[in-house]
């Protein structure tokens, strides 16, 4: 019991010990499950091909191999437009995407939450009601739209979307909702406008909201390909490039291993923001929901 005491930091869970052996035994058992998929393709990387194609499958590698990292940046090489274009595009696209969805989803929530104007609950029952729309519903109104504007096959076509991410106008939202008028009635007796009290007051005071949001935005973008939109070869991203490596070829088994490599490759970036964002993740859950 005193092990179960020190895991959860001195502070009891339930009323007896019995309930906290109870719930950390069920945590732990979510824990593993979830993080298999994690354990499996990470291990999955660095198998030899021969190991690859084994049933009934190995979780952990036995022989661990770099040749699939070799064999993926060999192929790389040979790409007829330098890879470090395909980098750039991604990175690009994703700085400035989430970026832009920060700065104007933080203003728009600030200004639903704490500025009462006509229409604002309609407005923000609108956002809410996007949620439910799957982005392949909205792929052809939203292609009309960008063709209209003449920015299919730039940067824009992806970019300018990722600024109207409801998930993170929500999140942010729901977090100002938090934070007390009281608060920004005194810094306007104090003198402060309406840009300060926003850049320091309410962006310091959400940033485990933003945090999460970024998360959120750099994992959607990070991962997308955006054929549908981007037709030139030196504009697309790095995933598409990726996925063309391992399906290109007339055989695909062979390139099992590159598929798995590539497949550690596109997960890393996102995984590493979680990993040191977590607990702001958990914190922004948390109180996404409690209001003054």
């Amino acid at each position: 019991m005193k092990k179960i005491k020190k895991l959860i930091g001195g502070r009891r869970l339930n009323r007896s010990y019995g309930g906290d052996t109870f719930i950390i035994t069920i945590l732990t058992i979510f824990g593993v499950f979830f993080a298999f998929p994690l354990v499996f393709n990470i291990n999955h990387a660095f198998k030899p091909l021969n190991e690859i194609f084994l049933f009934p499958p190995n979780i952990f590698v036995r022989n661990p191999t770099l040749n699939n990292f070799q064999d993926l940046f060999i192929m790389m090489s040979k790409s007829w437009v330098p890879f470090s274009r395909y980098i750039f595009n991604t990175v690009f696209i994703t700085a400035v995407g989430t970026t832009g969805l920060i700065i104007v989803a933080s203003m728009g929530a600030f200004v639903v939450s704490k500025y009462k104007f006509p229409g604002a609950k309609i407005f923000f029952s609108g956002v809410i009601i996007t949620l439910m729309f799957s982005p392949y519903v909205t792929a052809i109104p939203n292609y009309l739209v960008l063709a209209s504007l003449g920015w299919v096959d730039t940067y824009l076509s992806v970019v300018i979307p990722a600024f109207a991410m409801p998930m993170g106008f929500f999140l942010l939202k729901q977090f100002i909702d938090t934070i007390p008028d009281t608060l920004l009635e005194a810094a306007t007796v104090d003198g402060a406008k309406e840009f300060g009290i926003f850049t320091w007051i309410i962006l310091p005071m959400i940033k485990p909201a933003w945090l999460t949001v970024m998360i959120f935005s750099v994992q959607n973008l990070w991962n997308a390909r955006a054929s549908n939109v981007i037709y030139s070869e030196e504009l697309k991203t790095l995933p598409y490039a990726l996925s063309q490596i391992i399906t290109g070829g007339a055989v695909t088994i062979a390139r099992a291993g590159v598929g798995a490599a590539v497949t550690l490759f596109i997960m890393i970036v996102p995984l590493v923001m979680f990993i040191f964002a977590q607990s702001n993740v958990l914190q922004t859950m948390a109180s996404s929901g409690i209001k003054e």
